[in-house]
């Protein structure tokens, strides 16, 4: 194409060029005038070319002009003695007539070869709607290893004899073992899914092919279902190798449960995933990992045996893996001797894989910022709180009145805390403003919790009361501050009368079906095929476990109301109390002051102030 297009412009570039310098210096004249110069004899030689009459004056003058049909011209320059020469009809070269002949052609030949091109692009052109995209690495590309994993050791073990199959099939197939052809990673956002999956991979010594399960939807029918095709004979070429599909509830979602019929493009895509991991074939150095946080809407045929046969849960971490996990990340920042990481691990209960990362990196900005060159507890501690509920808004301008209101709804939080039965310590209490939250009370569980009891969740409900009955009781008002401790105290307290069976009056039985999709067995409740008069029941059985807890929460700050001014007191001086000096408080004695190296920053804690504030984790810190 760039050679047909160079002659191209070689040839006009010729033709502009002849044309210019035989016209240079030439003077364009009537026919009639031109005839009169012949007749008068100043005409001395002509040149009669095509249609075109160039004629030279007896004073050397080069003039041209259009030649008429006129029959007697020939006549007249016989009898006026001018002297004429006659051109025929100029060839075109051979350059110009192979490229008038065969232009057309040479065209459809290079518009052919640009469309083939693309069809072999990889996935660019215009016709790769077909081909595959997922990100192939081998194995000296892919360093990741089970040593960058940390958290999950359970999952680890049970991915273990992936590795050995890839690394020996023999081990297995000599037995008539056969090595699942699809493991299902399930687990919250950010616990490690993808870096597990890479780490087999990584293990293994094996080709690792990624792509996310949006990538085969497209707005074209069968699409997807070619991509998946392509995907597997690209995979096959590099056996043995690991598939991976992220989020696969993208193009694996359960059949015909949409309202109006399914998604043809999706389910055409699931059904060609259907059919190639159903293995026709026998490809068994194939394995495909897939991942996903929600593995209850998934099709049922695509967890069938055969298919994606095993699924391996990636949870949380628990303290020790959150150290494990802290460990591993801490190996890229120059921490100081002061940072121990079982002590993080202890303040950030809830936190994910990647969160913790989120911390370890937000710790080194906070040092960089400060010029420093290690990064410190210090670090690590405004780090965790700026994660937890954001930046602190210390320009935000608050009146003394407001000042005074937040610092009661605080310390009526705590000390309603710290006298229930059960209840998480009180780990730091501020009057600082972050996020949307004008203050905060942060309550750390001294070990991570997987279940709840009753005693635990009234004790919870009491300590949200205890923010709005101190304005009652010290301020005599009423502030818009306490409405998602309401919320989030009403919705517990149904929880236990509807879901957790700890209603004495209802007793165990669910009084609510889950309506839409379930989120790691966490689901809206609500009210379906129960009568009005066990509706009735219910609401009057959470009406009694708030009035009771909130009644509780009362007395305890009206029998301790030097506790609470002496807290507000502190809170207005120091804006900020730990839990050495609520300990102090608590036992009546002066609270010492703040340690000099200690974080103006308030922890985790949910947010008081506004509405629709998020709710904290199972296992996030408690706190009003």
């Amino acid at each position: 194409m760039w050679v047909v297009i160079l002659l191209v412009l070689i040839t006009v570039f010729n033709q502009f060029s002849n044309v210019s310098m035989q016209t240079a210096g030439t003077e364009t004249v009537e026919y009639s005038q031109f005839l009169a110069e012949v007749r008068n004899g100043r005409i001395n030689k002509v040149v009669i070319e095509n249609n075109k009459l160039k004629a030279t004056t007896t004073d050397g003058r080069q003039i041209t002009t259009v030649a008429a049909s006129d029959l007697w011209l020939i006549n007249d320059l016989l009898k006026y003695n001018v002297k004429f020469e006659v051109k025929a009809d100029e060839e075109p070269s051979l350059l110009m007539s192979i490229f008038i002949n065969w232009f057309p052609m040479l065209l459809l030949i290079g518009v052919w070869v640009f469309f083939m091109r693309q069809m072999q692009g990889g996935g660019r052109g215009a016709f790769s709607f077909g081909k595959s995209r997922a990100k192939l690495m081998d194995e000296r590309q892919n360093a990741v290893t089970f040593a960058d994993v940390a958290g999950c050791d359970e999952a680890k073990e049970e991915v273990q004899e992936l590795v050995d199959f890839l690394k020996d099939p023999s081990k297995f197939q000599k037995l008539g073992g056969r090595i699942p052809k699809g493991v299902l990673l399930v687990g919250n956002p950010g616990t490690g899914k993808t870096l597990l999956a890479r780490a087999i991979a990584g293990e293994a010594k094996v080709p690792f092919s990624s792509i996310s399960g949006s990538d085969f939807v497209e707005m074209f029918v069968g699409v997807g279902a070619a991509r998946v095709r392509d995907m597997f004979e690209n995979a096959k070429k590099q056996a043995p190798c690991i598939v991976f599909i992220d989020e696969i509830d993208a193009v694996g979602r359960h059949r015909g449960a949409g309202l109006g019929g399914g998604n043809d493009e999706r389910e055409q895509t699931l059904n060609q995933l259907l059919v190639e991991m159903d293995g026709f074939e026998g490809q068994t150095s194939i394995i495909v990992i897939a991942a996903t946080n929600r593995p209850d809407i998934l099709d049922p045929a695509l967890l069938r045996p055969g298919r994606f046969d095993r699924q391996v849960v990636v949870p949380l971490p628990d303290i020790r893996g959150r150290e494990q996990i802290l460990l591993v990340h801490m190996r890229k920042v120059p921490a100081h001797e002061d940072v121990k990481a079982d002590i993080i691990a202890r303040g950030t209960p809830g936190f994910s894989g990647a969160d913790l990362a989120n911390l370890v990196n937000e710790a080194a900005l906070f040092a960089a910022r400060g010029n420093k060159r290690l990064v410190d507890m210090e670090d690590f501690e405004r780090a965790k709180d700026k994660i937890m509920m954001g930046a602190e808004r210390r320009s935000m301008v608050m009146t003394e009145e407001e000042k005074l209101n937040t610092a009661y709804h605080e310390s009526g939080h705590a000390v309603v805390a710290r006298l229930t039965p059960k209840s998480d310590p009180v780990h730091k209490v501020t009057i600082i403003p972050r996020g949307r939250a004008l203050g905060l009370t942060m309550q750390l569980p001294e070990q991570d919790r997987y279940a709840y009891d009753k005693e635990y969740l009234l004790s919870r409900i009491a300590v949200m009361f205890g923010g709005r009955i101190a304005e009652e009781v010290f301020m005599n008002q009423m502030t818009t501050g306490a409405s998602n401790d309401f919320e989030r105290a009403t919705a517990m307290a149904r929880d236990m009368v509807t879901r957790y069976g700890m209603s004495d009056d209802l007793g165990v039985m669910v009084y609510g079906e889950n309506e839409g999709e379930v989120f790691l067995g966490r689901s809206v409740t609500q009210h379906k095929n129960v009568s009005e008069a066990t509706m009735q029941r219910v609401d009057a059985e959470i009406r009694r476990i708030i009035d009771q807890q909130y009644a509780l929460a009362r007395k305890i700050l009206e029998d301790n109301r030097d506790k609470v001014e002496a807290m507000t007191r502190a809170l207005l001086e120091w804006e900020t109390l730990d839990a050495e000096q609520i300990d102090d408080i608590m036992e009546n004695r002066s609270p010492r002051p703040p340690k000099p190296s200690m974080s103006q920053a308030a922890p985790q804690s949910d947010k008081d102030g506004k509405d629709g504030a998020p709710k904290a984790a199972p296992n996030a810190p408690a706190a009003a």
